[in-house]
């Protein structure tokens, strides 16, 4: 199965259709009035339907297993077609559209098997997916992404050259990925007035979004907080308290960290942990969606 352990839990939701076809109009008659031999057609579709949904990841191998906490199956009919359409809900790390098409197949499935006896020219017509929403891919084209992003590693060794970079390599990778543009990568040493200055210098020099990692923990070294707080015209706690929930259910020392976040004029900085996981796991957390900000910026201007 795909790895969503990077992923984080949202509202995912999802509909999909399918169509059973019969040859008749007294197939339909029948159905409506709860005369067929095997009994009341639609409510034993749709306890099948229900049955499949929640069982999905058993029958589809690649599926992971996941909390069902919705589930509705409606019907149409129309001329010689019945309309199916099976909705579904879940907060997690994955959709939910295979869940629903199973549920949908399973119904048309259920109804083809309590019609035949008195019908042999059944079809199942139009198995798919009619809509799903949630996940990342919900925010990924609503956030600007022409932003020019600076990283700053604060490390006394690193900047010594007695070790090599790697976390902020990792985060570089990261928001690659989003689709970032890179303006600046440094490294220095773990002092408060070297940070205060290398973040001013970004600040002025136009980045919109600086990531320093390192200096977030809690040995006399660390001063990273210390050097930004002061320079923060807001602080944004929600942005820390994402990361630190994220990096709980990963390892119980995210606890400890002391990242944080906020913005200096138009500029959002973030301070995160300076391993290489917990740097990388701080910009899963958070992105895309924090990008979102800049539209609240854009919206500032202009109202």
């Amino acid at each position: 199965m795909v790895n969503i352990t990077p992923k984080t839990s949202s509202l995912r939701q999802a509909i999909a259709q399918a169509t059973v076809r019969v040859s008749s109009q007294q197939t339909i008659d029948a159905l409506l009035n709860k005369q067929v031999p095997k009994g009341d057609v639609f409510e034993m579709a749709k306890t099948a339907g229900l049955f499949a949904v929640k069982r999905t990841s058993d029958t589809i191998p690649d599926c992971h297993p996941l909390p069902i906490e919705y589930t509705a199956v409606r019907y149409q009919v129309q001329e010689l077609e019945i309309l199916i359409e099976v909705e579904v809900h879940t907060i997690y790390k994955t959709g939910v559209e295979v869940e629903a098409m199973h549920g949908a197949s399973v119904v048309a499935l259920t109804i083809y098997d309590m019609l035949k006896p008195i019908d042999k020219g059944i079809e199942i017509r139009n198995i798919r997916l009619q809509e799903k929403k949630g996940g990342k891919s919900d925010y990924t084209d609503q956030v600007k992404k022409d932003l020019q992003a600076g990283v700053i590693v604060c490390s006394d060794t690193i900047a010594a050259g007695k070790k090599e970079d790697r976390a902020g390599k990792a985060i570089i990778e990261k928001l690659t990925q989003h689709g970032l543009t890179l303006a600046e990568y440094s490294v220095i040493p773990d002092e408060l007035l070297l940070i205060q200055q290398k973040v001013s210098e970004l600040c002025a020099a136009g980045c919109q979004l600086v990531l320093l990692t390192g200096g977030t923990g809690l040995s006399k070294r660390d001063v990273t907080p210390e050097a930004l707080r002061p320079l923060l015209d807001r602080e944004i706690p929600g942005v820390a308290e994402a990361i630190r929930s994220y990096g709980q259910l990963r390892t119980p020392y995210s606890m400890l960290s002391r990242s944080v976040a906020g913005l200096i004029g138009d500029t959002l900085v973030l301070a995160l942990p300076g391993s290489t996981r917990g740097a990388a796991e701080s910009v899963d957390a958070i992105f895309p969606a924090v990008l979102h900000i800049f539209r609240i910026i854009e919206g500032a201007r202009h109202p």
